[in-house]
């Protein structure tokens, strides 16, 4: 048997969402599971949509996921030579053709076909023409489709297809500007490189049966065809860019790790048995085109956040901390002047589900806070918090070893001392050393902020708590 490749197509005309992924994915998988070949290719053919940066956002999202590929990327606008060459071949073979209809006639001929209740498709008006002799007429190139007969394909999701020939007219493979069409293309490059198994989107499904007839005009082996539902949102609606249709690299930036995505993907119309969570590893042992579902599937936000949550707390930290740094750095904290960042993934990880809230809840073991919340204050710092305060901040300079279980130890001694429950201690003490009233344990904050910028933080609530606390 041949080798098995696959391939991810992408067109540089926006940004890569969901659906897009997913079917990178299973592609990637199939490869993987098959130890075949797995590559990338930029279909670019559309001159005015395409762009570098969407050129570049696809490598970006694909390294970001570490779907690696074994060749490419390719790009089509690099390969015209070769499909005017096999395109000049289907001339001289008769199973391509000029046509020089105007577009004129090409709307009359629609607007008829309308009017009589009939499929619009090219009538093959110059398909038996002889144009030996005109020149300088603009013509694109259209090919034999054959008359008679039906495609049938078994798609390895949704079984065997069937359409009749007589349902497919003679697509442009060829513009008047000289480029090809997209049909064309992704049939010359499926045959240049050997791919074996497409993977791609149900929107698809109707091109299939064109492509099919091209490759066998041209002897070329047919790759097998699997079709992937589509993915909808709650209410089974196409997604929008608030449920996943928007740029995967946002997921990137909201706080979510790769993995939690691929998992997510994964199991977003394929299965095996109950199992919820996958590492890359099992991806790939048990991935097959056969557990596939035909039906669309719910994107559900709740369920790929649990799956960030676990991740975040399952992986070792120290591969956790190499994503959580850019969210770091994006809000410009310099964590040189704090507690290692492994840490803070077992101190935060169970109270947050992206990496983004852990960012945003670490400012304050690397930075002073400038101004307390009023509200938080008036709350937590009214004139029964000062004696707790002086008290603890008293007991606190005098431990010798700094760890979290001196320092709580301290905190207990302070709540039997002045008979008052541990809360009334810990509340405005997290305030003072957090600047907020949600933290993990008190005890674990002050070891990580440390002894003296603890004190100093003490000092500044007791300052406000004699300056405005009446």
């Amino acid at each position: 048997m041949h080798k098995i490749k696959t391939r991810f197509a992408p067109s540089p005309t926006g940004y890569l969402h969901v659906g897009n992924i997913r079917t990178a994915l299973y592609s990637w998988l199939y490869s993987k599971h098959n130890n075949g070949e797995f590559i990338l290719r930029i279909e670019d053919t559309d001159f005015e949509r395409s762009t570098q940066v969407h050129i570049n956002s696809i490598l970006e999202v694909m390294r970001w996921l570490n779907l690696n590929w074994d060749k490419g990327p390719y790009y089509q606008t690099k390969r015209f030579d070769r499909y005017h060459e096999v395109m000049n071949n289907m001339l001289i073979a008769g199973t391509a053709y000029k046509c020089y209809c105007s577009k004129e006639r090409l709307n009359n001929l629609r607007k008829e076909q309308i009017s009589k209740n009939k499929k619009p498709h090219y009538d093959g008006y110059c398909r038996n023409q002889s144009y030996n002799n005109i020149l300088n007429k603009p013509y694109v190139l259209r090919f034999c489709n054959p008359k008679q007969g039906s495609v049938v394909f078994v798609d390895q999701i949704r079984g065997p297809i069937k359409f009749n020939n007589l349902e497919l007219d003679d697509l442009i493979i060829c513009r008047a500007d000289g480029s090809p069409t997209y049909n064309f293309c992704v049939v010359i490059d499926d045959w240049d490189m050997k791919i074996t198994h497409v993977i791609r989107g149900e929107d698809h499904i109707n091109n299939t049966p064109r492509q099919i007839n091209i490759l066998k005009a041209l002897g070329a082996p047919i790759p097998i065809y699997a079709h992937v539902s589509m993915i909808l949102d709650s209410d089974n609606k196409k997604l929008s860019k608030s449920h996943g249709a928007m740029n995967i690299m946002q997921y990137r930036n909201d706080g979510y790790l790769p993995e939690a995505l691929l998992n997510y993907l994964v199991r977003l119309g394929w299965s095996y048995g109950n199992k919820e969570i996958f590492n890359r590893k099992e991806m790939i042992n048990y991935f097959s085109l056969d557990r596939i579902t035909k039906s669309a599937s719910i994107f559900n936000m709740n369920k790929l956040l649990w799956l960030n949550h676990y991740y975040i707390n399952s992986l070792p930290a120290e591969y956790i901390v190499t994503h959580l740094k850019w969210h770091i750095e994006q809000l410009g904290i310099n964590t040189q002047n704090g507690p290692n960042l492994t840490n803070l993934i077992t101190l935060l990880g169970k109270r947050c589900n992206t990496l983004k809230e852990i960012a945003h809840s670490c400012y304050y073991f690397y930075q002073d806070f400038i101004v307390l919340n009023t509200n938080i204050a008036k709350k937590y710092f009214p004139q029964t918090a000062r004696l707790p305060l002086e008290t603890i901040r008293k007991k606190l300079e005098t431990i010798k070893i700094w760890t979290s279980k001196n320092i709580y130890k301290e905190i207990k001694t302070t709540s039997i001392e002045l008979n008052i429950k541990i809360e009334k201690i810990c509340m405005p003490l997290r305030v003072a050393i957090t600047g907020i009233n949600k933290s993990p344990s008190i005890d674990s904050i002050l070891y990580y902020v440390g002894q003296n910028r603890s004190l100093k933080r003490i000092d500044k609530a007791l300052i406000y708590i004699n300056k405005y606390v009446k």
